[in-house]
């Protein structure tokens, strides 16, 4: 039922937003899974799209795919799928062909350089409009949390968090916030980069202390980084270190809020497991 009623919704989105597209015959199959919320569309004449829903689910963890929309329309640029169709309830993109990178090749394209060029070029691109507020989106992430998890020591924590100044930016423009092997496509000679949900306006820092956190990347491999990253972006490499030192436990925060929000979610014991490290770092 969940189905038929997403490829109807689909079927007139489209034929209202993009009457040249053949919607009859087209095929539909889930994304990432069952969850009902991205779905591939093969379109009669051969087109292939993308569309994201805006699940309760995804609300929850800060997803806004009008947010998203407008980041895709004027920060991406190239970069990123370019947004066809929208309304409230779905999200409609190109769909990006091409080879998801490996761990492996998200490596090679560390070390090459390529990687810190594309990001440094997303950070030139005109910021969105929707500027990042992690203090707000822990408070949204609290209420999900088990109570019974919630320790003394973690409410001092979100009082912190909520109470403190977050690092000043040393220079606001679009961030991703979501930058790991598997939102990573190589096209040819260029990669593009999908799954902007998490995207918005901060912190060049932030971006990095997140990149660095999520991918886990030795003090060695960010040092390399960043000196590629500073002749690109933001130059002064001093500065930009210690603003990312800075950030790093907002990110952790972030990080460990999310994991057990998903948990939540999911019932999936993996997401606990992910958040054990950062438990014991906050000393939860």
């Amino acid at each position: 039922m969940a189905r038929l009623n997403a490829e109807a919704e689909l079927q007139q989105l489209l034929q209202h937003k993009l009457p040249a597209v053949k919607t009859a015959g087209s095929r539909f199959s889930p994304v990432a899974g069952l969850t009902g919320e991205s779905w591939r569309i093969q379109t009669a004449d051969g087109a292939v799209l993308l569309a994201r829903q805006q699940g309760a689910e995804k609300a929850v963890l800060g997803v806004n795919r009008r947010r998203e929309a407008r980041v895709l329309r004027r920060s991406a640029g190239a970069l990123g799928p370019q947004p066809l169709a929208q309304d409230r309830r779905w999200l409609v993109v190109e769909w990006l062909a091409g080879d998801v990178v490996t761990s492996d090749g998200f490596e090679h394209y560390r070390q090459g350089g390529e990687l810190a060029a594309l990001i440094a070029t997303l950070h030139r691109r005109p910021r969105s409009g929707y500027r990042l507020n992690l203090p707000a989106q822990y408070q949204c992430y609290w209420q999900q949390l088990d109570r019974r998890r919630i320790t003394p020591a973690w409410l001092r924590w979100q009082r912190h968090f909520l109470q403190a100044k977050p690092p000043r930016p040393l220079k606001l423009a679009p961030l991703h916030m979501d930058i790991h092997p598997e939102n990573l496509i190589k096209q040819q000679t260029r990669l593009r980069l999908i799954d902007w949900e998490y995207a918005g306006d901060g912190d060049v820092a932030l971006e990095l202390a997140t990149l660095f956190r999520f991918n886990q990347w030795s003090a060695a491999a960010q040092r390399e980084f960043l000196q590629q990253y500073a002749r690109q972006g933001y130059h002064d490499l001093t500065a930009l270190g210690r603003q990312v030192q800075r950030w790093l436990p907002w990110v952790d925060y972030l990080m460990l809020m999310w994991f057990e929000v998903r948990w939540q979610q999911s019932g999936d014991a993996q997401f606990l497991r992910c958040a054990a490290a950062l438990r014991q770092r906050f000393c939860l």
